[in-house]
């Protein structure tokens, strides 16, 4: 468990805080863990009012871009933050997709709780396994590695936010509710969670040296067996609209509401209780030198372009800050074509750039940022 002290070590003195020993000879985690704290929601504070949140000297570089659809207001948002938790090897990257009457603010309340409520969380949980190397979150005599750690922030982050929002005062998520695909890169790993149906998917050379797409996430869609048997053991229906072949909606048992296009979600009260779940699927990977970025992008993204075609297009970028906007630019006309006579969907994209370019073009990208 020595990388976990010196990993808490390296975040206390970030903040330039006395080692304090205690009686077991450890760092003071809980200062560090409080202070760090007290960071992270100067930080939410700039992300509301400012809509960024800057880190100096960071060598990530990431393209963000939105476009509202044809349905109304762009119920999309999306956040890249650098230097997070203050730590300039750390960053956090999101992709949110609201839905129904509310959905732009139940995106937005996701999109500006869930970063500062992660970094919460991943203190304490840290500072747990530092002063305790011996012990896991229940107790039982098994060390927590990095993902477990990581995994465990986020499962308790997203059923704090989805409890918080339940009980906002100035929004109904009742018939409303929003996915949420993030990522944490932290070094040489990136941690992902998602809950919905937006997808992730990676850039990286294959053996024979072809740049290829790997999908790092799962649409969460009503369909799939182990979403599907959830569901119907809470009572809710399955099935799609005479008009709709192939899109599998969440029912209630005896409505014809709500029709979620997807099995995981936050808010969308109204069918907590028949299987619709908040519960994030969390992964891994480390990043090699064939890894070379990593595409967030919402169902619209999806809909009609192919992972394939999508690290192709951005790959073929001579600009990586204009990358997300001209996938986003080749969806929509992509759209026109496949989709003729449907509202186009809301589209939103990150794209995270793995290695530092030389170009100097990108040096004066906005190293974090937010949209909508």
């Amino acid at each position: 468990m020595g990388h976990f002290s010196s990993m808490f070590n390296g975040l206390a003195r970030s903040f330039s805080i006395k080692k304090v020993k205690n009686n077991n000879g450890n760092c003071d985690a809980k200062e560090a863990a409080d202070e760090m704290a007290n960071e992270a929601k100067k930080k939410e504070l700039i992300l509301k009012s400012s809509g960024y949140v800057n880190a100096q000297g960071s060598n990530n570089l990431a393209s963000v871009f939105s476009k509202r659809g044809e349905k109304g207001v762009n119920q999309d948002c999306a956040l890249v933050w650098e230097g997070f938790g203050c730590q300039e090897d750390m960053i956090f990257c999101g992709i949110f997709d609201g839905h129904g009457p509310w959905g732009h603010y139940v995106a937005k309340q996701v999109r500006n709780s869930m970063p500062s409520s992660l970094l919460c969380n991943w203190q304490k949980i840290l500072a747990k396994a530092t002063l305790e190397p011996e012990l896991d979150l229940e107790g039982s005599n098994k060390k927590l590695s990095r993902f477990d750690i990581w995994k465990q922030s986020y499962l308790k982050t997203c059923a704090t936010v989805d409890q918080e929002l339940e009980h906002h005062r100035k929004i109904d998520a009742y018939y409303s509710g929003t996915t949420a695909l993030t990522i944490v890169r932290q070094g040489e790993v990136i941690y992902v969670a998602n809950v919905g149906d937006s997808r992730a998917v990676l850039a990286t050379v294959s053996d024979e040296g072809s740049l290829v797409a790997v999908q790092l996430t799962l649409d969460f869609k009503p369909n799939l067996p182990q979403e599907k048997e959830r569901i119907i053991g809470c009572k809710g229906r399955v099935f799609c609209l005479e008009d709709e072949p192939g899109v599998h909606r969440v029912w209630q048992p005896d409505a014809e509401t709500p029709g979620l296009a997807m099995s995981r979600a936050f808010g969308d009260y109204c069918i907590k209780e028949y299987g619709l779940v908040s519960v994030p699927e969390v992964n891994q990977r480390h990043i090699s030198t064939k890894d070379h970025f990593i595409i967030l992008a919402s169902d619209g993204i999806w809909d009609v372009i192919s992972n394939k075609e999508a690290i192709e297009i951005v790959s073929s970028t001579a600009e990586r800050p204009k990358a997300a906007k001209r996938l986003v630019e080749q969806a929509v006309r992509a759209w026109k074509k496949k989709r003729r006579g449907f509202s186009m969907d809301d589209m939103s994209v990150v794209c995270l750039f793995l290695h530092s370019s030389s170009s100097s073009s990108l040096s004066q990208h906005h190293h974090a940022t937010t949209l909508k």
